[in-house]
Parts: C-alpha cells; sequence; structure tokens
C-alpha cells in the first residue's frame, strides 16, 4: 500500500471515511482532550471513557490498542491508545501505527490536540512516522492518505501550527526513506543483484547536494578491494560498491559522518554452505547497504548541516568454480592479508574495504551497520541490536538516537584479550575467531582493524533486521532497522553534538 501523510483542516474530516481520536489512559479512567470532542461533535461521545466500558469494546490501556465505533452515516470513529501522556512520542509513533491497522486501505484524519502537546513537532512526527511503517506493503494495494488535523482550544497557536507542519513533514521523509529501504531488503535477490542495488541507489539520490559514485568491478581491482572481490569470486553477479556523498555546504567546515553498511544481496555461505533453512531469508543480507543509503536519502531531504559519506560495497556469496576457499588468503584495501577460515564470515571482508575506504576521508566518526553476526541474536535476541564503540561519546549519541527513535541498543565490550582470536599464520588475520566463543565481539574486533584509529562504531543488528510478523508500526519481513537511529544521530550532530 502507498499511504501518503500530510496536514488538513477540520473541514476536510467531513468527507472522510474515518476518523482517530487519540485516548489517554491512568489509573482512573481513559481521556479524550475535549478539544477533539467538540471538534468532531459526534453524539454520545464523552471526553471521558470508563475503564469497564473500554474493556467491553476492545480498547485497552497499551499504546497502539484501538476500537472501531461506527456512526449511522457509515463513516468510523477510531478510539486509539497513546499512553499516560501527551509527551511521550513512542506511544504516539504506536498511536498512529494502530490507527492505520483499525482502517485498513481506507483515508484516515487524526484529530491531535495541540494544547497538551509539550513538544508538538516531535510527537506529530512520531504519530505520522507509526502511520506510514504501519502502512508498507511489498506489493502496492492502492493509494490512501492519512492526515493530521491539529486541533486547538478554540484553535492551535501559530508556534503549535507550525511545529506540526514541520513534525509532519519530517515524519514523511524518515518514513519514506525506511520504507524504500524495507523495500530493497524485501526484493528477491534475482531481481536486486549488486548491479540493480546499485541502479536503485543512483536513481533514489538524484537529489541536489548528493553525488554518488559506483565502482564495477574493474574499478573495484584498480582501487585493491580485495574483500568485496573475493566475497564476490563464485559468482555470476558482479560485485559494486557505490560510494553516496550529501555535502550541502561544499568548502564550509561542517562536520562529516562516515556510514558503511554491508550489502551481501544473497548469501549462500559460499563453500562453507549454510543448511538450506537458513538460506531463505539470505536476500535480506544487504539490510545495511539499504540502511546507510536510506540515511543519505533522509538527511538530504530534510536539509540537514552536516557531511555524510556512506559506501556500500555490494556482492552475491555463492558457489562457483572461482569461489573463495577454506584457507586462501585476500587482501584488504588498507594493505592487510586476511585468511578466510570460513567463507560464510564474508560480511566482515565487505566491510573491510568499506571501512578502509571512509578512513581514507577523515571523518569525525565512522559507523558500520550490519546483519553480521548470529552470535549478536543469541545474545540479545530479535528486539534489540548489539552496538561497539570506540569512544563513550559516541556510543552515547547512538544510545540516545536510538532510544528517540524507538531502536533499542545494548553496548558491547571491545575485549582486548580476544583480539588474539583472530591471529593467523599465512596472514595479518583471521576472518574468525574461535568456534563457540563471543562471535559478535570478535567480530568487531576484526573490524577495528580497518578504522585506522578513528571514532568508529559497529551496529549488529541480525535479530532486529527481519521480523516474522507484523506488530505495532513493525511490518513482517525486512525492517530497515537502524534507519531511524541513523537519521537521529545524524539530526544530533547536524546541531552541535559531536561523536
Amino acid at each position: 500500500m502507498s499511504r501518503s501523510a500530510d496536514l488538513a483542516r477540520l473541514e476536510e474530516v467531513r468527507s472522510m471515511g474515518a476518523v482517530a481520536l487519540p485516548v489517554l489512559f491512568d489509573a482512573t479512567g481513559a481521556f479524550v482532550a475535549p478539544s477533539v470532542v467538540e471538534a468532531l461533535g459526534v453524539d454520545g461521545l464523552s471526553a471521558e471513557l470508563d475503564l469497564d466500558w473500554c474493556e467491553a469494546v476492545g480498547l485497552k490501556p497499551e499504546a497502539g490498542s484501538f476500537s472501531v465505533l461506527r456512526s449511522p452515516s457509515g463513516s468510523s470513529v477510531v478510539l486509539v491508545a497513546a499512553g499516560a501522556t501527551y509527551t511521550d512520542a513512542a506511544s504516539f509513533r504506536l498511536a498512529g501505527a494502530g490507527a492505520v491497522r483499525a482502517v485498513g486501505a481506507r483515508d484516515l484524519a487524526f484529530l491531535l490536540p495541540t494544547a497538551g502537546l509539550e513538544r508538538p513537532g516531535e510527537i506529530s512526527a512520531a504519530l505520522v512516522e507509526g502511520a506510514l511503517l504501519a502502512s508498507y506493503r511489498y506489493r502496492d494495494e492502492g493509494d490512501s492518505r492519512f492526515v493530521v488535523v491539529p486541533i486547538g482550544d478554540p484553535l492551535p497557536s501559530v508556534a503549535a501550527h507550525d511545529a506540526v507542519v514541520a513534525g509532519v513533514r519530517r515524519g514523511v521523509v524518515v518514513a519514506e526513506a525506511v520504507n524504500w529501504a524495507k523495500h530493497l531488503i524485501n526484493t528477491p535477490a534475482n531481481l536486486l543483484a549488486p548491479r540493480e542495488l546499485a541502479r536503485a541507489v543512483l536513481d533514489r539520490l538524484a537529489l541536489p547536494s548528493v553525488s554518488v559514485v559506483v565502482w564495477d568491478e574493474e574499478a573495484l581491482k584498480a582501487e585493491r578491494c580485495g574483500g568485496v572481490l573475493g566475497v564476490s569470486a563464485g559468482s555470476a553477479q558482479a560485485p559494486r560498491l557505490v560510494m553516496a556523498t550529501y555535502d550541502p555546504e561544499p568548502g564550509a567546515a561542517l562536520a562529516h559522518v562516515a556510514l558503511v553498511g554491508k550489502g551481501v544481496t544473497f548469501d549462500s555461505g559460499g563453500l562453507s554452505l549454510k543448511p538450506a533453512d537458513a538460506m531463505v531469508t539470505m536476500k535480506t543480507d544487504m539490510t545495511g547497504a539499504a540502511v546507510v543509503m536510506a540515511s543519505v536519502d533522509a538527511a538530504a531531504r530534510l536539509g540537514l548541516r552536516l557531511r555524510v559519506t556512506a559506501i556500500a560495497p555490494m556482492a552475491e556469496n555463492v558457489v562457483g568454480p572461482d569461489a573463495v576457499k577454506p584457507g586462501d588468503v585476500v587482501e584488504i584495501r588498507n594493505g592487510l592479508s586476511v585468511e578466510v577460515l570460513n567463507t560464510d564470515a564474508e560480511g566482515r571482508l565487505l566491510l573491510a574495504d568499506g571501512l578502509s575506504l571512509a578512513a581514507e576521508a577523515e571523518p569525525d566518526a565512522i559507523v558500520d551497520i550490519a546483519t553480521l553476526t548470529g552470535a549478536q541474536r543469541v545474545a540479545l535476541g530479535n528486539e534489540v541490536a548489539a552496538l561497539y564503540a570506540t569512544t563513550d561519546e559516541l556510543a552515547r549519541l547512538l544510545s540516545s538516537a536510538g532510544a528517540r527513535s524507538g531502536e533499542s541498543f545494548w553496548r558491547m565490550p571491545l575485549v582486548d584479550a580476544y583480539r588474539s582470536h583472530l591471529d593467523s599464520e599465512v596472514a595479518d588475520l583471521a576472518n574468525i575467531g574461535k568456534a563457540g566463543q563471543a562471535g559478535s565481539v570478535v567480530a568487531a574486533l576484526f573490524l577495528e582493524r580497518f578504522t585506522n584509529g578513528l571514532p568508529w562504531a559497529h551496529l549488529d543488528v541480525v535479530g532486529p533486521a527481519r521480523a516474522e510478523s507484523a506488530s505495532g508500526f513493525t511490518t513482517k519481513g525486512g525492517t530497515a532497522f537502524g534507519v531511524r537511529t541513523l537519521i537521529e544521530l545524524l539530526s544530533d550532530v547536524a546541531t552541535g553534538s559531536h561523536p
């Protein structure tokens, strides 16, 4: 489904098939803002709702819970739980999702009371994000609208109205970037090999202040990207490396963040072959590439004042006559040699080239993101991603950005004692450590070797990158986990926070 979002006046609500009202809960009851009840003018609807009545109609206190009331005219009133206060963006993100789930493909107006909003821009952005994220479908099911109607007492203040306008716009930009990334991630691998993925990025990022460079196989050889070439050696699909640069003020002394994303368009494991069941979802192994390019897309559309370099090495890891064999050695762009003991630990080889290239640009910080290790899921499950960082400030910025965006991270240690796990007798380092020991940590330590000592963070998102079922604003399939966090991070850096 393609759902748009914008602002609307109260008069437009009359022509829409459904309208949603946020409901707040506390220990004594449930409440709708009197200004909203008065504006809607539905007979029998009160600003105070009895808890027993709410339970009877299926409206629960949990944010995003909803109940649909039918009117004689055939239109619908959706009561949707929005938490305990008008200040919790996370609850309004879930409320937006619940409201659109209640009406399916129909148009929906959401009446947003501005009198109680301390941060109307933040709340309206979260509301729109939730609605559009929950509306995503891989197959187009027709167009519909989600409109936000600010309701004041009697009118919204100019400041509140302007903040809602800005919030709705930001919510649209962020959600559309996430949904674009989700669409790439969910596209079958035979339709989105590295060449096609690079083309999709070129088409999407044809924006002011953005330049995109694509390296084909010959360029990758000339640029000494042995990791990318090694991973792709068994495939008939040629590799690519895409570098997108957003620079809104060329020559200005802007903060500079480099993003690197793993772009394995399909991962069979190579000669270290995965079991058949484990391959089924491996079209999503290019999540990192989609995430970093979607982050550049949003930064440019929001006009953030910072420089962003996004690098996505792309390859298909399959079995073929020229495939890298366990025990082979490849040389990464920065000159380090790697003994490939397991060809299914291929993502770190791509990232090694990408990180080496990012370090050459001497940014203020580098952040990479990848569906890298099953050990991340074992440690943290499907709801929390692993965060590694070489500086406390960068870790703090990412954790804060994740909390605001509704994406959870847990900081993991870069344990010095485990560096020896990567020792190799024939190369500078091996691509895996000791079996069954700290797999995610050791993978991060491997990546650190290619960052040239710059402030760096690694996000291992295997678990949260895919959802087996829809829940809240998360849709089934690829989630594009990390886009919203990186946008928040870039927004913070653009406004003066430094990694």
